[in-house]
């Protein structure tokens, strides 16, 4: 299941932040690129795809229904989730879509082997999830990258510490980007979990809070009733 949202469409549209509350088809529909992406990239797996468009008060009709014909013509199933105003009754119909995904016959795969080397894992998924030309590597980070595989997790899985504001590694590449290049700053293994880590661009790995938490906007007046939930 893919997870959207209008005002998402709406940033990877090149709509401006202060804006994303504003009606907009024009820029759903060019944001569409990269929600598009998205399903792609799930279907290299060989499993079906069911797209949830939460929603937010400030979403148009016309909107929700562009993105739903939108995945219509990838023949791909969506739904409209309200549940964060309605309950279970708001996800209904996303769980049906998706409890019938479930039942669908699949051909899933991997996208990679385990026995492929470190480095050609890393470049599998720039190339073929972020639609990167290649990744770029240092000799010192590409020597991590073999010393790992020596030390016996060359048969690890990757996970990629990459912004989330981007399929490549620079947040200020919106919708579907073209012709950039991954950089690979460096790599670390979490034993534990089973991951080889990859850290590309300048993401860190620490989490980080919002320079205006949602606490700073939760009220509660003489009468008891709450604002700023939402």
């Amino acid at each position: 299941m893919v997870v959207a949202t209008v005002r998402a469409l709406k940033y990877h549209g090149d709509m401006d932040l202060k804006e994303l509350t504003t009606p907009s088809l024009s820029r759903v529909d060019v944001g569409f690129d990269n929600l598009r992406k998205h399903i792609e990239n799930l279907q290299l797996y060989g499993v079906p795809v069911v797209v949830a468009v939460n929603s937010f008060p400030t979403d148009t009709d016309e909107e929700i229904n562009l993105i739903a014909n939108r995945c219509s013509e990838l023949g791909v199933k969506v739904a409209r989730a309200d549940h964060w105003a309605k309950g279970g009754a708001g996800a209904e119909t996303l769980a049906k879509l998706v409890a019938e995904a479930a039942e669908e016959k699949s051909t899933f795969k991997f996208l990679y082997p385990d026995e492929m080397p470190l480095l050609e894992k890393v470049e599998t998924i720039a190339k073929k999830i972020y639609g990167a030309d290649k990744i770029t590597v240092d000799k010192k980070t590409s020597e991590k990258f073999g010393h790992l595989e020596k030390l016996g997790f060359g048969k690890f899985p990757i996970c990629v510490a990459k912004t989330q504001y981007s399929l490549s590694a620079d947040p200020t590449l919106r919708c579907r980007p073209s012709g950039f290049d991954v950089p690979i700053r460096d790599v670390k293994v979490s034993a534990g979990a089973g991951f080889v880590v990859v850290l590309t661009g300048e993401i860190m790995t620490m989490p980080g809070l919002s320079k205006s938490p949602a606490a700073e906007r939760i009220d509660i007046d003489a009468t008891g009733q709450i604002t700023g939930l939402f």
